[in-house]
């Protein structure tokens, strides 16, 4: 079939009268993609909280490493790498198993404080104003992971959701 052309190059037919024809994108894919992209942003906040607590934990800490600590930051780090696959490859399983892991990670994270805290209250000693400031930047991350952890847990679960095959009417 011929189409004729028009003055302005453009094939006859296609004045823009026809766009009520035009296929459109179903609003939670396009929930999806922000989702996506916002839960990007979070894993990059996420694994530079980590980077700094494990910087803290392993080259900073004057005492011997805390069981809780070291298996807290390697819970996160694993949940880093299974939300980034799940934020990539679209899978709700590793996206479910990121937020769950990323919340034991920071939980045993705050257990090792409140653990260490009452610790160090028992054994006072010398140089107790260092032992004090890094108590407070271990406290600042363990606050600061908690809130990002929230926002994951909200993006991450609204991300699943909108995932999820629509429910046909029947």
């Amino acid at each position: 079939m011929h189409q004729r052309q028009s003055a302005l190059g453009r094939p006859s037919g296609t004045d823009g009268s026809d766009f009520s024809y035009r296929m459109v994108v179903e609003n939670r894919y396009t929930k999806v993609a922000q989702g996506k992209s916002r839960l990007q942003w979070i894993v990059i906040t996420q694994a530079v909280i980590q980077f700094a607590g494990a910087l803290f934990t392993f080259l900073f800490s004057q005492e011997e490493y805390n069981n809780l600590d070291v298996v807290s930051i390697a819970i996160g780090f694993l949940s880093l790498f299974v939300g980034e696959l799940g934020r990539r490859r679209s899978r709700s399983s590793f996206l479910r198993l990121y937020m769950f892991a990323s919340l034991i990670a920071i939980l045993l994270s705050g257990l090792s404080f409140v653990q260490g805290s009452i610790f160090l209250k028992v054994s006072e000693a010398q140089g107790s104003w260092l032992r004090d400031r890094f108590q407070l930047i271990h406290l600042g991350l363990i606050v600061l992971g908690m809130l990002v952890e929230i926002k994951t847990i909200i993006t991450t679960s609204s991300l699943v959701h909108n995932m999820a095959p629509a429910k046909r009417a029947s």
